[in-house]
């Protein structure tokens, strides 16, 4: 197994909205000793249109097949991940990168994370404007930490912010992008339109307005155990995981849903680990108690090697367990082995009836690898 992928979506609950900024998450697991490895990405927990479902995919599809390409050349699995996740950022579909949505005073800023399950070392952007793949930053600081320390004894960052993170990043060779060139059409128009509910919200307040201050929401996921986790295969670990997560920040924040998830997969059924945990350390959690709508999605890979006889000893296979899991309205995921020809997609809705944020949706696949030790 080599790596799972994500990036939010253009199109969230009208609950997360009024301040969106965007956030993507990337995560390594063990890379196998085998060619190839499996890819897995999303593009969102939110809401997709059936109107633009076609394009959704189509962003899916192409993110995978550029990690495999990367996978097939022989790169690492962060090289494969920040390649697709490239691909992801410049698509105008997803909410990260260009056509992201505007913060409250109009401008972009993007979060960006990555994990490499071998080192466990991570790299992380958040609030950055100016710079047309936060993936690119992020990765860069993961390289940068395994490099070991500064001069002087120093540590070198995991997580920068703001202005400080743009200038780290131009002074590393990153090209700078004026933010006026990452907004769409659609994203400039819903920040009008959603500009215009959270003030008629508001003055519909009476009472309240002089005291009451005007909360900022975010889909920030960027800290460490939230957005993405990634673990290799180790005496404590049986698999190797690697989970991506999206939604409402804050809820993942508050329950490092990331994290979680990755511990849940050393259980020997994977299905029912993952709807428990979504279950009792999210919807339920009682970090959230006070939350009616509980809004988030996740990804998970988890894989072991095959420990039945191989053909011949020069073979090796791998099993890769892979799931999704959402409690809003729908997420739209792909995924793709180096053994097959085109990536595979698909957009998971809750079943009808249901009510996002206290239901969700739960499905998956596995998948075996075989390739010649080399």
């Amino acid at each position: 197994m080599e790596s799972l992928i994500n990036c939010t979506e253009e199109e969230q609950p009208s609950s997360v909205m009024t301040n969106s900024w965007s956030n993507q998450e990337a995560c390594r697991s063990e890379k196998a000793k085998c060619a190839g490895g499996f890819v897995l990405v999303h593009a969102g927990a939110g809401y997709h249109s059936e109107s633009k479902a076609k394009e959704y995919k189509h962003v899916c599809k192409r993110a995978c097949q550029r990690a495999v390409d990367q996978l097939r050349a022989g790169a690492l699995a962060v090289e494969a991940v920040t390649a697709a996740l490239v691909e992801l950022e410049d698509s105008p579909f997803t909410n990260a990168g260009m056509g992201s949505n505007l913060n409250l005073s109009g401008e972009i800023e993007c979060d960006a994370s990555i994990m490499d399950g071998k080192s466990l070392h991570f790299g992380a952007v958040g609030a950055i404007s100016g710079i047309k793949n936060p993936v690119l930053v992020a990765s860069c600081l993961l390289t940068e930490a395994q490099k070991g320390k500064l001069s002087a004894g120093r540590i070198p960052p995991c997580f920068l912010v703001g202005r400080g993170a743009h200038d780290w990043a131009v002074g590393h060779g990153i090209p700078p992008c004026p933010s006026e060139k990452m907004a769409t059409k659609f994203s400039l128009s819903a920040y009008k339109r959603n500009k215009r509910k959270m003030e008629l919200a508001e003055k519909m307040d009476t009472g309240q307005n002089q005291s009451k201050k005007r909360r900022q929401s975010s889909e920030n996921a960027a800290h460490y155990g939230c957005g993405c986790w990634a673990e290799n295969v180790c005496n404590m670990n049986s698999y190797s995981t690697a989970v991506s997560t999206s939604g409402c920040g804050e809820h993942l924040i508050r329950t490092m849903l990331a994290r979680e998830c990755s511990a849940a997969m050393q259980s020997e059924d994977a299905h029912q680990a993952l709807l428990e945990a979504m279950q009792n350390k999210f919807i339920s959690s009682p970090f959230l108690s006070s939350e009616d709508r509980v809004l988030g999605g996740v990804i998970v890979l988890r894989c072991c090697r095959c420990v039945e006889a191989q053909p011949s000893p020069n073979i090796q296979a791998a099993m890769v367990e892979f799931l999704w899991s959402h409690t809003t309205e729908s997420m739209c995921v792909g995924y793709m082995s180096a053994q097959d020809s085109k990536a595979k997609t698909h957009i998971s809705r809750l079943p009808p009836g249901t009510v996002p944020g206290q239901s969700l949706a739960i499905e998956g696949g596995v998948c075996r690898l075989m390739g010649i030790v080399d």
